[in-house]
């Protein structure tokens, strides 16, 4: 009799699998980035930061991590004026928490400047950087066989996937519990 009884067992099993899976295959593919400033140099002295800076894309929604020392640097955002003429006595905002860790949010697409004041600005503690939207997702090219017109635009969509383990999901709960 042992062997009739049906219910929750592998069949709730593979169900959560497949909930899983669609879950997983639903998520955007692309998300925000933590940038450490400076890389392993971190937010010091003579170091040049626009150099640093030129090669990296910083998006609407990445966040950069400024490592530096706690006791004499800090995190000022300022004008572009201010940025030119190393001027911290009027910052934007102040994003030192005095940890020596801070991060700031990039959540506005925009021109950014930060500085370090206490004359720290002079020896090239200062970083302008340009915020984009993120691009979307770059598009798969239709496959299409020999002689064969090309796949409905649906079939092309993120939803097919997902789809097609959600119709295994119900047929395997079908199986199971019939």
């Amino acid at each position: 009799m042992e062997g009739v009884r049906r219910g929750f067992g592998s069949g709730s099993a593979t169900a959560a699998v497949v909930l899983l899976a669609l879950v997983l295959v639903m998520v955007p593919e692309a998300s925000a980035a933590r940038i450490t400033v400076g890389g392993n140099k971190g937010w010091s002295p003579n170091v040049n930061y626009t150099i640093w800076a030129q090669d990296k894309n910083f998006y609407n929604g990445d966040w950069l991590f400024f490592v530096y020392d706690r006791n004499q640097q800090n995190i000022l955002e300022v004008n572009k004026t201010n940025y030119e003429t190393c001027t911290s006595d009027h910052p934007l905002h102040n994003w030192t928490t005095g940890v020596g860790r801070d991060v700031v949010p990039l959540n506005v697409t925009r021109r950014y400047y930060f500085l370090s004041g206490n004359g720290f600005c002079y020896s090239g503690m200062k970083m302008a950087v340009q915020v984009e939207k993120l691009p979307p997702p770059p598009k798969a090219a239709p496959v299409a066989s020999k002689g064969s017109a090309p796949l409905a635009p649906v079939f092309r969509s993120q939803f097919v996937l997902p789809a097609i383990f959600a119709i295994g999901a119900v047929w395997d709960a079908f199986l199971r519990f019939c």
